[in-house]
């Protein structure tokens, strides 16, 4: 299953392949119904009450990492060191979370899901996930007094009205071949990047797009919580795991740290067990934070996750307060 996935995704960003032709008449359907879907919402979300505090979407237009997480993480602490009440909503996947449910940072991760367990830690923001964003937004109004809400990811949850918008655009893959699922990697056509309020790349940014880099912090010990620097792993052999959207980012950022990686690929938000890190020797196994929030009942000595941070610009930095005060001003905040 892992093999075909890969295949397929390769076939959306390295070279297309027959079948994704074979597929084109299923994209066009898919594409015209996203295009009916959003009219629709349009239409019956017109005149409807609304949240009374500005609501961002953090979300992206192609399937696999882009790395919203660390964006949403960025967000809430850099309006809380401002003065803000920032409140976070999430559908939570990989948890089964049916109805709303608060995110705290000791909850489990197949309730809520890994990333929101990840973020209530990284923030100490009020956090509600459930399937229906809406309720998740009025849950979280109604307990909190939050002046604003970061929704992690739903750029394509229409029945959730927003604010501003913020598209995530990977800068190494971009696009693909930009065609629509099945035949490509888009949720929605190119065009909807047009409707956006900020495109941010991680990476190499180009045209009106804001870069953000990915900052490695020092690795952590799953089981004692000491922390090292990363250069203390140069040289050594190192079991590398990711169950993330797009593993090759965290697998090349140890690469390049000189780190002689052995690497596992799970699927994105697998729920880990102690028998998929038994690799039947003592190496260090590093994993990514959101990996690790699924491990804390089994760790070992040997067992590491990397945090990582995103880096803004202060030009980004000053277009995202100035498009939220005008939300704010429309609001009625």
């Amino acid at each position: 299953m892992r093999n075909y996935r890969k295949a397929i995704i390769d076939s959306w960003y390295v070279k297309t392949r027959w079948w994704n032709y074979a597929m084109l008449p299923l994209t066009l359907l898919f594409s015209i119904m996203v295009v009916w879907r959003k009219a629709f919402y349009r239409w019956i979300n017109y005149g409807a009450s609304r949240p009374k505090v500005p609501v961002v979407i953090i979300g992206n237009l192609t399937v696999g990492g882009t790395g919203k997480t660390a964006l949403v993480i960025f967000l809430a602490n850099f309006l809380r060191k401002r003065g803000f009440r920032p409140g976070i909503v999430s559908r939570g996947y990989g948890g089964d979370n049916r109805f709303c449910s608060e995110v705290l940072d000791h909850s489990d991760p197949s309730v809520v899901g890994d990333e929101p367990v990840l973020i209530a830690r990284r923030t100490g923001c009020p956090m509600i996930v459930s399937r229906n964003r809406v309720a998740a937004v009025e849950r979280l109004l109604f307990q909190h007094a939050c002046d604003v809400v970061l929704s992690d990811d739903g750029l394509q949850h229409y029945a959730l009205q927003r604010d501003i918008e913020i598209a995530l655009i990977d800068g190494e893959r971009r696009f693909g071949n930009m065609w629509c699922l099945p035949a490509g990697p888009l949720r929605e056509p190119m065009q909807r990047l047009k409707d956006v309020d900020i495109k941010v790349t991680k990476g190499h940014a180009i045209d009106d797009e804001y870069s953000m880099e990915i900052i490695n912090e020092k690795p952590v010990n799953l089981l004692t919580k000491e922390s090292r620097v990363l250069s203390d792993f140069r040289g050594k052999k190192v079991h590398v795991v990711a169950g993330i959207g797009n593993p090759s980012g965290f697998f090349n950022s140890l690469k390049n740290e000189g780190i002689e990686i052995i690497p596992h690929v799970f699927d994105n938000h697998h729920p880990y067990v102690a028998a998929d890190l038994d690799f039947k020797d003592e190496l260090p196994i590093m994993m990514t934070e959101k990996d690790a929030v699924k491990c804390d009942g089994f760790a070992k000595p040997n067992y590491w996750y990397l945090p990582v941070s995103a880096k803004m610009s202060e030009a980004f930095c000053h277009e995202f307060l100035k498009k939220l005060s005008d939300a704010r001003q429309k609001v009625g905040a």
